[in-house]
Protein backbone atom coordinates (compact mmCIF):
# COMPACT_ATOMS: atom_id res chain seq x y z
CA UNK A 1 0.00 0.00 0.00
CA UNK A 2 1.39 3.41 -0.95
CA UNK A 3 1.98 6.04 1.76
CA UNK A 4 -0.95 8.20 0.59
CA UNK A 5 -3.26 5.19 0.54
CA UNK A 6 -2.18 4.28 4.08
CA UNK A 7 -2.79 7.86 5.20
CA UNK A 8 -6.26 7.86 3.64
CA UNK A 9 -7.22 4.63 5.40
CA UNK A 10 -5.90 5.85 8.76
CA UNK A 11 -7.62 9.22 8.49
CA UNK A 12 -10.95 7.66 7.52
CA UNK A 13 -10.65 5.30 10.48
CA UNK A 14 -9.87 8.18 12.87
CA UNK A 15 -12.93 10.08 11.63
CA UNK A 16 -15.12 7.00 12.11
CA UNK A 17 -13.81 6.18 15.59
CA UNK A 18 -13.96 9.74 16.91
CA UNK A 19 -17.56 9.96 15.73
CA UNK A 20 -18.32 7.22 18.28
CA UNK A 21 -17.41 9.77 20.94
CA UNK A 22 -19.73 12.33 19.38
CA UNK A 23 -16.85 14.35 17.94
CA UNK A 24 -16.72 15.43 14.30
CA UNK A 25 -13.30 15.19 12.65
CA UNK A 26 -12.44 16.00 9.03
CA UNK A 27 -9.32 15.28 6.98
CA UNK A 28 -7.25 18.35 6.19
CA UNK A 29 -4.02 17.52 4.42
CA UNK A 30 -1.73 15.56 6.72
CA UNK A 31 -3.91 16.00 9.83
CA UNK A 32 -7.48 15.28 10.86
CA UNK A 33 -9.06 18.35 12.42
CA UNK A 34 -11.44 17.97 15.33
CA UNK A 35 -13.58 20.28 17.48
CA UNK A 36 -12.02 23.53 18.60
CA UNK A 37 -8.24 23.44 18.33
CA UNK A 38 -7.87 19.65 18.48
CA UNK A 39 -6.47 17.50 15.69
CA UNK A 40 -4.91 14.09 15.08
CA UNK A 41 -1.59 13.90 13.24
CA UNK A 42 -0.30 10.77 11.49
CA UNK A 43 3.30 9.73 10.93
CA UNK A 44 4.84 6.68 9.29
CA UNK A 45 5.62 3.84 11.66
CA UNK A 46 9.29 2.84 11.35
CA UNK A 47 10.55 -0.73 11.05
CA UNK A 48 9.61 -3.93 9.29
CA UNK A 49 6.31 -4.32 11.15
CA UNK A 50 4.92 -0.98 9.95
CA UNK A 51 2.18 -2.49 7.76
CA UNK A 52 -0.19 -3.10 10.68
CA UNK A 53 0.91 -0.23 12.92
CA UNK A 54 -0.23 3.36 13.25
CA UNK A 55 1.49 6.29 14.95
CA UNK A 56 -1.06 8.91 15.97
CA UNK A 57 -0.50 12.22 17.75
CA UNK A 58 -3.43 13.95 19.45
CA UNK A 59 -2.89 17.70 19.18
CA UNK A 60 -4.53 19.70 21.95
CA UNK A 61 -4.00 23.15 20.42
CA UNK A 62 -3.26 23.10 16.70
CA UNK A 63 -1.02 25.96 15.61
CA UNK A 64 0.64 26.59 18.97
CA UNK A 65 4.29 25.57 19.06
CA UNK A 66 4.25 25.06 22.83
CA UNK A 67 1.08 22.95 22.88
CA UNK A 68 1.48 19.28 23.87
CA UNK A 69 1.00 16.49 21.35
CA UNK A 70 0.16 13.09 22.85
CA UNK A 71 1.76 10.43 20.64
CA UNK A 72 0.91 6.76 20.73
CA UNK A 73 1.36 3.75 18.48
CA UNK A 74 -1.02 0.84 18.05
CA UNK A 75 -1.10 -2.40 16.08
CA UNK A 76 -4.04 -4.16 14.45
CA UNK A 77 -4.77 -7.62 13.09
CA UNK A 78 -6.56 -8.47 9.86
CA UNK A 79 -6.44 -10.23 6.52
CA UNK A 80 -5.47 -7.12 4.55
CA UNK A 81 -3.33 -4.09 5.30
CA UNK A 82 -6.41 -1.89 5.25
CA UNK A 83 -8.12 -4.10 7.81
CA UNK A 84 -5.01 -4.11 10.01
CA UNK A 85 -4.77 -0.32 9.92
CA UNK A 86 -8.47 0.14 10.68
CA UNK A 87 -8.24 -2.25 13.66
CA UNK A 88 -5.10 -0.48 14.90
CA UNK A 89 -6.98 2.83 14.93
CA UNK A 90 -9.88 1.14 16.74
CA UNK A 91 -7.48 -0.12 19.43
CA UNK A 92 -6.04 3.40 19.78
CA UNK A 93 -9.52 4.87 20.03
CA UNK A 94 -10.71 2.34 22.63
CA UNK A 95 -7.88 3.17 25.01
CA UNK A 96 -5.87 6.30 24.15
CA UNK A 97 -8.50 8.44 22.45
CA UNK A 98 -11.06 7.58 25.14
CA UNK A 99 -8.63 8.90 27.77
CA UNK A 100 -8.02 12.10 25.81
CA UNK A 101 -11.74 12.71 25.35
CA UNK A 102 -12.19 12.22 29.09
CA UNK A 103 -9.43 14.78 29.69
CA UNK A 104 -11.41 17.25 27.57
CA UNK A 105 -14.85 16.49 28.99
CA UNK A 106 -13.94 15.74 32.61
CA UNK A 107 -17.23 13.97 33.35
CA UNK A 108 -15.84 10.62 34.50
CA UNK A 109 -17.77 8.77 31.80
CA UNK A 110 -14.82 7.50 29.76
CA UNK A 111 -12.12 7.29 32.43
CA UNK A 112 -11.24 7.81 36.07
CA UNK A 113 -9.58 10.85 37.66
CA UNK A 114 -7.32 10.57 40.69
CA UNK A 115 -4.27 12.09 42.34
CA UNK A 116 -1.58 9.46 42.94
CA UNK A 117 0.18 10.24 46.19
CA UNK A 118 3.36 8.66 44.80
CA UNK A 119 3.44 11.30 42.03
CA UNK A 120 2.94 14.60 43.85
CA UNK A 121 1.87 17.47 41.66
CA UNK A 122 0.33 15.24 38.98
CA UNK A 123 -3.30 14.48 38.21
CA UNK A 124 -4.04 11.16 36.50
CA UNK A 125 -6.74 10.32 33.97
CA UNK A 126 -6.92 6.58 33.29
CA UNK A 127 -9.04 5.24 30.46
CA UNK A 128 -10.50 1.78 29.90
CA UNK A 129 -8.28 -1.25 29.41
CA UNK A 130 -8.60 -3.29 26.23
CA UNK A 131 -8.10 -6.95 27.18
CA UNK A 132 -8.04 -9.52 24.41
CA UNK A 133 -7.02 -13.13 23.80
CA UNK A 134 -7.79 -16.43 25.52
CA UNK A 135 -8.99 -16.38 29.11
CA UNK A 136 -9.05 -12.59 29.15
CA UNK A 137 -11.48 -12.45 32.08
CA UNK A 138 -8.67 -13.42 34.49
CA UNK A 139 -6.39 -10.62 33.35
CA UNK A 140 -9.29 -8.17 33.23
CA UNK A 141 -10.28 -8.98 36.82
CA UNK A 142 -6.67 -8.58 37.95
CA UNK A 143 -6.45 -5.16 36.33
CA UNK A 144 -9.73 -4.15 37.94
CA UNK A 145 -8.39 -5.04 41.37
CA UNK A 146 -4.90 -3.56 41.08
CA UNK A 147 -3.74 0.03 40.83
CA UNK A 148 -0.65 0.01 38.60
CA UNK A 149 0.38 3.66 38.55
CA UNK A 150 1.50 3.90 42.21
CA UNK A 151 3.62 0.75 41.79
CA UNK A 152 5.33 2.18 38.71
CA UNK A 153 5.62 5.74 40.06
CA UNK A 154 9.27 5.61 41.14
CA UNK A 155 10.35 4.41 37.69
CA UNK A 156 8.06 6.85 35.87
CA UNK A 157 8.84 10.04 37.75
CA UNK A 158 12.23 10.80 36.11
CA UNK A 159 10.66 10.31 32.68
CA UNK A 160 7.77 12.76 33.01
CA UNK A 161 9.39 15.33 30.75
CA UNK A 162 6.23 17.01 29.49
CA UNK A 163 5.66 20.19 31.50
CA UNK A 164 1.88 20.04 31.03
CA UNK A 165 0.83 16.53 30.03
CA UNK A 166 2.48 13.12 29.72
CA UNK A 167 1.05 10.03 28.07
CA UNK A 168 1.80 6.63 29.62
CA UNK A 169 0.90 3.44 27.75
CA UNK A 170 0.99 0.02 29.40
CA UNK A 171 1.01 -3.21 27.40
CA UNK A 172 1.23 -6.53 29.20
CA UNK A 173 0.38 -10.16 28.65
CA UNK A 174 1.43 -13.15 26.60
CA UNK A 175 1.49 -16.49 28.40
CA UNK A 176 3.48 -18.34 31.05
CA UNK A 177 7.12 -18.48 29.99
CA UNK A 178 6.55 -16.08 27.10
CA UNK A 179 5.23 -12.84 28.54
CA UNK A 180 5.67 -9.23 27.50
CA UNK A 181 5.55 -6.04 29.55
CA UNK A 182 6.13 -2.63 28.00
CA UNK A 183 5.62 0.87 29.33
CA UNK A 184 5.97 3.85 27.01
CA UNK A 185 6.17 7.42 28.26
CA UNK A 186 5.40 10.02 25.61
CA UNK A 187 5.89 7.36 22.95
CA UNK A 188 9.30 6.16 24.18
CA UNK A 189 9.92 2.82 25.89
CA UNK A 190 10.85 3.14 29.57
CA UNK A 191 13.17 0.30 30.55
CA UNK A 192 12.83 0.76 34.35
CA UNK A 193 9.02 1.09 34.23
CA UNK A 194 8.72 -1.90 31.88
CA UNK A 195 10.84 -4.00 34.25
CA UNK A 196 8.66 -2.93 37.19
CA UNK A 197 5.54 -3.90 35.28
CA UNK A 198 6.98 -7.31 34.36
CA UNK A 199 7.78 -7.99 38.02
CA UNK A 200 4.11 -7.74 39.04
CA UNK A 201 2.04 -10.87 39.62
CA UNK A 202 -0.54 -10.42 36.85
CA UNK A 203 -1.89 -13.82 35.71
CA UNK A 204 0.10 -15.69 33.07
CA UNK A 205 -2.01 -18.48 31.60
CA UNK A 206 -1.22 -21.28 29.19
CA UNK A 207 -2.71 -19.39 26.24
CA UNK A 208 -2.02 -15.95 24.84
CA UNK A 209 -3.80 -12.95 26.36
CA UNK A 210 -2.87 -9.26 26.42
CA UNK A 211 -4.02 -5.96 27.89
CA UNK A 212 -3.49 -2.39 26.79
CA UNK A 213 -4.31 0.75 28.75
CA UNK A 214 -3.43 4.43 28.66
CA UNK A 215 -2.94 7.01 31.41
CA UNK A 216 -2.58 10.78 31.06
CA UNK A 217 -0.67 12.69 33.71
CA UNK A 218 -1.34 16.42 33.77
CA UNK A 219 0.43 18.95 35.96
CA UNK A 220 -1.81 20.17 38.76
CA UNK A 221 -2.42 23.88 38.91
CA UNK A 222 -2.38 24.29 35.15
CA UNK A 223 -4.54 23.09 32.27
CA UNK A 224 -2.98 21.53 29.17
CA UNK A 225 -3.22 23.93 26.25
CA UNK A 226 -6.49 23.37 24.45
CA UNK A 227 -8.17 21.51 27.32
CA UNK A 228 -11.40 23.07 28.61
CA UNK A 229 -11.86 23.90 32.26
CA UNK A 230 -13.38 21.32 34.62
CA UNK A 231 -15.86 22.07 37.34
CA UNK A 232 -16.40 18.50 38.52
CA UNK A 233 -14.17 17.03 41.21
CA UNK A 234 -12.02 14.03 40.28
CA UNK A 235 -13.70 10.69 40.92
CA UNK A 236 -11.97 8.92 43.81
CA UNK A 237 -12.94 6.05 46.05
CA UNK A 238 -14.28 6.85 49.50
CA UNK A 239 -11.88 6.45 52.38
CA UNK A 240 -8.62 6.65 50.42
CA UNK A 241 -6.31 9.54 51.11
CA UNK A 242 -4.43 9.52 47.82
CA UNK A 243 -7.35 8.87 45.48
CA UNK A 244 -7.62 5.44 43.90
CA UNK A 245 -9.38 4.30 40.75
CA UNK A 246 -12.74 2.71 41.37
CA UNK A 247 -12.11 -0.89 40.17
CA UNK A 248 -15.69 -1.43 39.05
CA UNK A 249 -15.63 1.73 36.96
CA UNK A 250 -12.69 0.75 34.80
CA UNK A 251 -13.80 -2.87 34.53
CA UNK A 252 -17.27 -1.79 33.52
CA UNK A 253 -15.85 0.41 30.80
CA UNK A 254 -13.62 -2.48 29.67
CA UNK A 255 -16.76 -4.58 29.19
CA UNK A 256 -18.35 -1.77 27.18
CA UNK A 257 -15.23 -1.40 25.03
CA UNK A 258 -15.11 -5.15 24.49
CA UNK A 259 -18.74 -5.27 23.36
CA UNK A 260 -18.23 -2.29 21.04
CA UNK A 261 -15.32 -4.07 19.35
CA UNK A 262 -17.26 -7.26 18.65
Amino acid sequence: MRPQERLDVIQRSVIREMARFGQEFTADGSVVRGPGTTAVAVREHPGQEGAGHVDLGFVLHLGRADAPVVWDCAAGLGQTEEEKLANAVKMWATTTAATLVELQEGRGERGDHYRPGELPGWHAVQGPAAVFGFGNELLAHWLAEHQLLPVLAAALLPELTGPQVNGVKLFLGGKAGDDVAEVRVNGEVSGPASAALRALDWPRGERLCWARLFILLTAEGGQPAGAPGRSAAPAVAAGTGTGRVRPGGLFGRWRQARRAGQ
